[in-house]
């Protein structure tokens, strides 16, 4: 189907899509690009796909819409949007994001957890959505490949505890250097805000605390290194 009106209803739908009230609204998201779409079909959770003069698309639309529904600078052969993605229940090995709020820090996170094994991502309610455009692109479409999940850390602290998993998080005055740290099969990573690191109610969970040494000049990692690092170690 062709399409060539911006004030076109389908058109303006895809447009609020940009907004997180109505991808919530809808439960459904934008995509971006041929790598992203063909990572999305491998998880079959593609809804309509919007093209430029593509057979693949199930409406090809001018130049001036992909602008208007895009996200980017440049607009892309092909948008798609998508349902989003079922969660399930925590399993596995586990990362949890306390009140993470850079979109990057997040798309490169699950790049990183599903490069090393990692099954489950715990979102705290106040981390970044998930479905932030930024957050995709930054996941190069690693989001359909693993088990992401906002949940209250306060209730699903108690029950990790309660399925004998061991909790793991940084101190850098009191933890244990990451190379000496013995991490159990059943395991649970704990990364704090950017800011403020993990909030001390959490931290009374930790069943361990690690950090990793670094040069003096160096302050600190970003979240996203840290986590990256630890979920790599820790799969040695």
């Amino acid at each position: 189907m062709k399409i060539e009106s911006l004030q076109n209803k389908k058109v303006k739908e895809w447009t609020k899509l940009k907004e997180k009230k109505y991808r919530d609204e809808k439960n459904v998201f934008l995509i971006e690009g041929d790598h992203l779409i063909k990572e999305a079909e491998k998880a079959n959770c593609i809804q309509e796909i919007i093209g430029l003069e593509s057979e693949k698309a199930d409406y090809n639309v001018t130049i001036e819409i992909m602008k208007k529904i895009t996200s980017q600078i440049t607009p892309p052969k092909m948008i798609a949007v998508c349902q989003k993605i079922q969660e399930k229940e925590p399993f596995g090995n586990i990362l949890i994001l306390d009140a993470l709020q850079d979109p990057g820090n997040l798309g490169t996170i699950i790049r990183s957890a599903v490069a090393f094994s990692y099954d489950t991502i715990i979102l705290s309610e106040n981390s970044v959505d998930l479905y932030n455009e930024k957050v995709i692109r930054s996941t190069e479409g690693m989001l359909f490949h693993i088990n992401i999940i906002r949940r209250n850390l306060k209730e699903v602290l108690p029950k990790l505890k309660q399925m004998d998993y061991q909790i793991y998080g940084t101190n850098v005055v009191k933890g244990k250097k990451i190379s000496e740290c013995q991490f159990k099969k059943k395991k649970a990573i704990l990364i704090g805000n950017e800011g403020r690191g993990v909030r001390k109610e959490f931290q009374t969970y930790f069943d361990e605390t690690i950090y990793i040494p670094m040069n003096q000049k160096c302050e600190s990692l970003n979240a996203a290194i840290s986590a990256s690092i630890i979920m790599f170690e820790s799969e040695k």
